[in-house]
């Protein structure tokens, strides 16, 4: 597995809350955003976890060596899109260090951006398998993978200042944020003062489909069932009602 270049910045640790909030502050572009999360301690629970799993490994990928460190941001600078995901899965982005990259929501993920024509193959497997996105970026609202894919309220907010950041640079060019579940959907309107705006009271409730312009500024909220396969499996979400999201995100961007 290639070695992203922001693994190699010379970016500080962030070892608490108080030092994510300084990191993602002083981040002057997304590379830097990216090295800064790449480097991130500060929440003790998810680190443990994600350094238990890329130790212990699962069977299938006993041969690999896994990221085991927090899942950056995937896309171009000037994204009109902004997926919004949960968390990175501990045999997926927590070992191939891209976010929704090695694991079934990712083939779905990726294979409905490709029908978009928003990534250039319908695959990712890897950070050196060439995948390019066009026009999309990809973001977790918590960078680390969590024991039982559940984070905490407090690891959420913790992070928070990463997505923060991610959205005041890319707010000069973004137009919709896809909301994939619930917890990315509430993840959001906190930070929503980072494009300019406020957040509706009350606050608009997740469903797949809804439609939100968000107050303040010009960017459109979508929701999306997330790709998991507890979805995709059982048929909660379709590829039809994945495309047809994307095709809305298009559409208003």
């Amino acid at each position: 597995m290639g070695s992203p270049a922001y693994l190699h910045a010379n970016a500080p640790a962030a070892t608490d809350a108080v030092g994510v909030r300084n990191v993602a502050a002083n981040a002057t572009d997304l590379e830097q955003v990216d090295a800064g999360v790449a480097h991130c301690r500060a929440c003790p629970r998810l680190v443990a976890w994600r350094e238990q799993v890329a130790a212990e490994k699962r069977a299938a990928f006993a041969d690999q060596t896994y990221w085991g460190r927090p899942a950056p941001g995937f896309g171009p600078p000037d994204a009109r899109i902004l997926v919004l995901g949960l968390a990175p899965a501990a045999h997926g982005a927590n070992r191939t260090g891209r976010v929704f990259t090695g694991d079934r929501s990712g083939d779905w993920l990726y294979a409905a951006l490709h029908r978009a024509g928003l990534a250039n193959q319908p695959t990712s497997v890897s950070v050196d398998d060439g995948l390019e996105l066009d026009d999309v970026r990809i973001a977790a609202a918590v960078r680390c993978a969590p024991p039982a894919n559940k984070p905490t309220p407090a690891e959420r907010d913790t992070c928070a200042p990463w997505l923060t950041r991610e959205l005041q640079l890319l707010a000069p060019t973004l137009k919709v944020i896809v909301a994939l579940g619930a917890f990315a959907w509430t993840a959001f309107w906190p930070v929503v003062g980072a494009l300019g705006g406020v957040a509706p009271r009350p606050r608009p409730r997740f469903g797949h489909g809804v439609s939100v312009a968000v107050p303040g500024t010009d960017v459109t909220m979508l929701g999306c069932y997330h790709v998991s396969q507890q979805n995709t499996f059982t048929g909660v979400l379709t590829e039809p009602m994945l495309d047809g999201i994307f095709a809305q995100a298009k559409a208003l961007s």
